[in-house]
């Protein structure tokens, strides 16, 4: 890719405007033309850049790009937006300069996506960091945000912005971003309520139907089907190449990124379903007795779901929809509305509720993306504003967007002058006074305070009596008259009074951009803009958690009888303000030119274009920056770029640059009155000039070439015959050097074969000697290892004939013992025979005794007593075995001896139970009063954190020791001691978390019967003492985690700093101390234990989320806590094993 080192080099067409010979409009339009069909849509008109929508995406916004424009003088480069936004980047961070990005242009010219670039860009430039990407990331999706908000398919535009925006992004000494303020103008809240033909609402509304899930559209009480709706139009719902479905989710994730909590955004959606509801109310008409007309809902479904949604009673609206009520001082007066009145106070209420949702939202962004610190900021502010519009119908919100841009021009005109003005006094150039169309003549006719357009339209709106648009007119007629720059059919200045074009109830106003008519219908209702009170008051009813801020004058308590004020002139406070704020910062321009109607790449329409460079004012930018001089250089890159144009200063110029300058353009002859010097800067006063200067220069780099070509072929021929020759002289080197080495090789292979066929002979000789001698040595081994062998035999002989004979006696004998063995046990069991046979007759004698005996008893009860001794003795042998076998004394021990017979299933689980509850006995009795209160806290303990908080398991094997800090004996602690009168229950050393960053401060940790203290643990010194009746609840997480909240009671004395966020290695002991105790003071309510992984925490004023989430491996083991935004801490909890 071809690097170009200045604005003029390999120029498609001319780079900047101010160069444009001849100048004209058609010239002008045929320069844009080229260059837009070269891919080149960055044109300049001095430091102001015109951006073409090319409808298509190019290959020049890639981090390469970016790297190349970064640093880079303005002009250094081609045109593009980068090197404007670079421009402004370096100036505030280096300069100390405050800068605005002013972006312009019709609907669908690409201003939307001009600032996504700047901002993209100075993110891509700026510092890094975590705090810093955090900022960044928080500004860039703040668009998405506003888009879909703020945002619709237009027929010109698929995504046209329908609101002007502002932001300042605030940037430290460094150029690091810190945070932003966001400025919304003049949202077409119309739009909701009625879109034109081919149009649609606002993204969000479609958003919603296709991206939200099943049961989010059924507690919204929507459905998807885009035709159950009157706000949404049908004949183009469906956008090709726009996925409102994924568009939604980036949305909610662009809302949590910029600090959105959970409820907020699940309200911000039920008051765009409220909107949607709204629109299907339908009223007919009821007669009266007195013969007047008034309004009836049709169907109550929608009401009564729209109100379920907003949490109003539904009486309460309908009545609302039905009257209006009237205060004069004090008096009131209700009168009811016909169906057309009803009608416009539905559209009336939509459009204020979604208007005023739309600033909660901006106000609500401004909260997450602020600057934290109170220091001086640097700021940069970006302007995306609607261009000048002129269609067929002309109303109310063209006349105010035409006035914006009126005020627009104006300060163009006045900061590009006073531009040029300052940098000819700072390098002592004598200023010369530009003629120029002054618009503030248009701009007074506007905005005057007695006799200006919006001041009288104030005027008729609060004129008592009939006030219509007719009125209006004639009112403007009647002074207006005169104007040079306002025309109607009754004016003076209206040259033909039967001029068609010009219809009675329209006025034409002569802007710097042309001649726009205006029609008047509309103008006062759209000024008024009114809300009936009734409504107002309906809605600050609702239980929504955001009505009483959108609607805060229906307050009954602060009914204010004086009129709100109208819409012109908040608008023109907003502007006033606006450029009360660009006047002191820097400006930088971007025009954006729409090149065709049919959003269609390559198609230049030449009109559209022209029609467009008109109302931008383009021609008369360029002819206030050619009005001085048309070009400037600072000496140095003006004389390194035509310094081969002269003898004297080719190839180098040891002197100052100035001074090489001017012998420079004497040496070229340019006349006197073309150029003038400054302090570093020279002037060309006429772009002839420069284009004469760049001839002269590419002719003389024509023949530098030729020369430089010449001797470079000199000197490659030069370079190619010594390399020849010193080729030739290493290659016979080389060969010398082979030939001996050749001669070498082969007396060496000579010599070491002679020396072979010795040296074998030897080896031979010597291997010959060698093996006679081992012959004989192993000769001599062999005959004594055959002596050895026999020796070894005959020994081995005698052994075995030895061992055989003492077996033979160890058998004999073996076999005598067994004989003398079987005698005698043969005797022993004749014996045993002979005694056994004697108890047999025995025993059968005693029981013909027995039976001889008691055999009259035996008839009569020998079944009973039978069994009575079986069971007898059953229970006997039971019991024993029962004794035998008990379990531990320990309560804990579960075990116990099975039953043996199942008819004892009663008593075994009656006797577990009795041994079980006297083992219990006999444990508590050896409890002191101390250890049974310590048991207590543990089983209370129990009942409250088992099975709900992950660190209750750890805590059981733990007692529960109260004073860790031996404070009573610790002399460190005796100050404080003496300022707590109470016994002290529990003495620990905790955290307090700071809500700015998370951070922990330790604290000592008091409990007695009635109060808790913290108290410094350094000093000693008592920071809070909160009476324990003021305590509302205790809260904590289910995690493995110590932190905890003490959350006090609204409205009591120790609630005026908010509640306290704390963490303790002994939280379950300090939490169970603390139940136990408002559990038994009679006085107390019992305290209410909150286990969750969300809760609210109540800093001062504001309410914070404190949110408990499982922690990555790369946090490591700790706990930490960390301050996402202002509303929002997140704990992170480390994973368990």
């Amino acid at each position: 890719m071809e690097v170009k080192t200045s604005l003029l080099d390999n120029m498609i067409g001319v780079g900047d405007m101010v160069l444009l010979e001849p100048l004209s409009e058609d010239s002008f339009l045929e320069n844009l033309k080229k260059r837009f069909d070269h891919n080149e849509i960055y044109t300049y008109i001095g430091s102001v850049v015109i951006s073409l929508n090319p409808y298509r995406s190019l290959p020049i916004y890639t981090p390469d790009k970016v790297e190349e424009y970064r640093n880079r003088n303005f002009y250094e480069l081609s045109p593009h937006i980068y090197a404007l936004a670079d421009e402004a980047y370096r100036s505030l961070r280096d300069q100390d300069k405050d800068q605005c990005i002013l972006i312009t242009g019709e609907s669908g010219a690409g201003k939307t996506e001009a600032s996504k670039l700047v901002m993209s860009y100075v993110a891509a430039v700026c510092g890094k960091g975590q705090e810093v990407n955090k900022v960044k990331e928080q500004l860039l999706q703040s668009n998405p945000v506003l888009e879909a908000f703020g945002n619709a398919k237009t027929v010109r535009n698929d995504n046209s912005s329908r609101f002007g925006k502002y932001m300042d992004i605030e940037f430290d000494f460094k150029g690091d971003p810190l945070g932003g303020v966001i400025s919304n103008y003049l949202l077409e809240k119309s739009r909701v309520v009625k879109q034109p033909r081919g149009e649609r609402n606002f993204h969000i509304f479609y958003q919603l139907l296709s991206g939200a899930s099943d049961d989010t559209l059924k507690k919204l009480k929507l459905e998807r089907d885009f035709s159950k709706y009157n706000y949404l139009s049908l004949d183009s719902a469906t956008v090709s190449g726009l996925d409102d479905a994924a568009n939604f989710r980036t949305v909610r994730n662009a809302m949590q990124i910029v600090g959105f909590m959970e409820d907020e955004m699940q309200s911000v959606l039920e008051l765009v379903a409220a909107v949607l509801k709204l629109g299907n109310i339908e009223f007919k008409p009821e007669s009266r007795c007195n013969g007047m007309d008034e309004s009836r809902i049709k169907d109550k479904n929608d009401l009564k779901e729209m109100c379920e949604l907003l949490g109003i009673e539904q009486s309460v609206l309908e009545r609302a929809f039905s009257y209006r009520t009237v205060e004069a001082k004090m008096e009131k007066v209700s009168t009811t509305l016909n169906v057309a009145q009803a009608y416009y106070a539905r559209d009336a209420l939509a459009k204020n509720l979604y208007s005023r949702l739309f600033s909660w939202l901006v106000t609500r962004i401004n909260e997450s993306i602020k600057a934290q610190a109170k220091t001086r900021h640097k700021v940069m502010g970006v302007l995306d504003i609607y261009g000048f519009e002129i269609f067929e119908d002309n109303s109310f919100e063209q006349f105010i967007i035409n006035y914006c841009n009126e005020k627009l021009q104006q300060i163009f005109i006045e900061l590009t002058l006073r531009e040029e003005q300052e940098e000819y006094v700072r390098e002592g150039i004598e200023w010369t006074n530009i003629e120029y169309f002054n618009n503030a003549v248009i701009c007074d006719l506007i905005e005057n305070n007695q006799n200006g357009i919006l001041a009288m339209l104030d005027e008729e709106c609060l004129r008592p009596g009939t006030v219509t648009d007719e009125t209006f007119l004639d009112k403007l007629n009647t002074i207006c008259a005169e104007h040079q720059h306002f025309e109607s059919r009754l004016s003076k200045n209206s040259k033909f009074l039967n001029d068609h074009s010009l219809p009675h109830n329209c006025f034409r106003i002569q802007h710097y951009a042309g001649k726009v008519l205006y029609r008047v219908e509309g103008f006062v209702d759209k000024n008024n803009d009114l809300l009936y009170r009734d409504l107002s008051q309906a809605m600050y009813k609702a239980n929504h958690s955001l009505m009483k801020q959108l609607f805060p004058e229906g307050n009954p308590t602060k009914v204010n009888l004086k009129r709100p004020p109208t819409a012109g002139f908040q608008f023109k406070a907003s502007v006033g303000t606006l450029m009360s704020n660009l006047q002191t910062k820097n400006p930088n321009y971007i025009r954006c030119i729409k090149p065709n109607d049919k959003k269609a790449s390559h198609i230049f329409t030449e009109s559209l274009v022209r029609h467009q460079a008109r109302y931008l004012g383009l021609m008369e930018n360029v002819r206030v920056r050619r009005a001085g001089y048309a070009f400037r250089q600072a000496y140095e890159p003006c004389l390194e770029r035509y310094k081969m144009l002269c003898k004297n200063t080719w190839p180098h110029w040891k002197g100052p640059a100035r001074q090489g300058v001017e012998v420079l353009m004497t040496d070229l002859q340019v006349p006197a009155e073309e150029f003038s010097y400054g302090r570093s800067k020279i002037f060309i006063r006429n772009p002839r000039t420069l284009f004469f200067l760049e001839e002269k220069r590419k002719q003389c780099l024509e023949d530098l070439a030729t020369l430089i070509q010449k001797i470079y072929r000199g000197w490659k021929c030069r370079s190619h015959f010594l390399l020849l020759k010193k080729s030739q002289i290493v290659v016979a080197s080389w060969y010398r050097r082979y030939a001996q080495q050749q001669k070498y090789q082969k007396i060496k292979h000579a010599t070491t074969v002679v020396q072979s066929y010795t040296r074998g002979w030897q080896a031979r000789k010597l291997l010959r000697e060698l093996k006679y001698q081992k012959k004989c040595e192993e000769a001599v081994t062999t005959i004594a290892a055959f002596w050895h062998g026999t020796q070894a035999r005959m020994e081995l002989r005698r052994l075995k004939q030895e061992v055989r004979n003492k077996h033979a006696v160890t058998v004999i004998w073996a076999y005598w013992q067994g004989t003398k063995a079987r005698r005698e046990l043969r005797r022993l069991k004749e014996e045993a025979r002979r005694k056994h046979a004697v108890a047999v007759i025995w025993a059968y004698w005693q029981g013909l005794k027995v039976r001889r005996e008691y055999r009259k008893f035996f008839r009569a009860n020998a079944g009973k007593k039978i069994y009575n001794f079986t069971i007898q003795r059953i229970m006997q042998k039971y019991f024993l075995g029962l004794k035998s076998n008990l379990p531990t004394m320990s309560p804990i021990d579960k075990s116990w001896p099975a039953r043996p017979y199942s008819f004892l299933d009663g008593v075994h689980a009656e006797l577990r139970r009795i041994f079980h509850l006297w083992r219990c006995k006999k444990y508590r009795s050896q409890f002191t009063e101390e250890k049974k209160a310590v048991y207590e806290e543990k089983l209370e303990a129990s009942e409250l954190f088992k099975d709900k908080k992950a660190l209750y398991p750890s805590s059981v094997s733990q007692p529960f020791k109260g004073d860790y800090l031996e404070i009573s004996k610790n002399p460190k602690y005796q100050k404080l001691c003496s300022a707590v009168d109470e016994k002290i229950l529990l003495a620990d050393v905790v955290n307090k978390i700071n809500r700015a960053n998370g951070k922990g401060s330790p604290r000592i940790f008091l409990l007695t019967k009635k109060n808790v203290v913290l108290a410094d643990q350094k000093t000693g010194q008592v920071k809070a003492n909160v009476p324990l009746p003021d305590l509302a609840s205790v809260s904590t997480s289910t995690q493995n985690d110590g932190f905890f909240a003490l959350k006090l009671k609204e409205g009591s004395a120790s609630a005026v700093k908010g509640d306290f966020l704390l963490s303790s290695d002994h939280l379950i002991e300090i939490m169970t101390k603390l139940h136990r105790i408002s559990s038994m003071a009679a006085d107390q309510e019992k305290l209410n234990v909150d286990i969750s992984d969300e809760f609210l925490v109540q800093f001062k004023q504001d309410k914070v989320c404190v949110k408990f989430i499982q922690g990555s491996p790369k946090n490591g083991n700790s706990v930490s806590c960390k301050r996402k935004n202002n509303r929002l801490l997140e704990v992170s909890i480390p994973t368990s094993p």
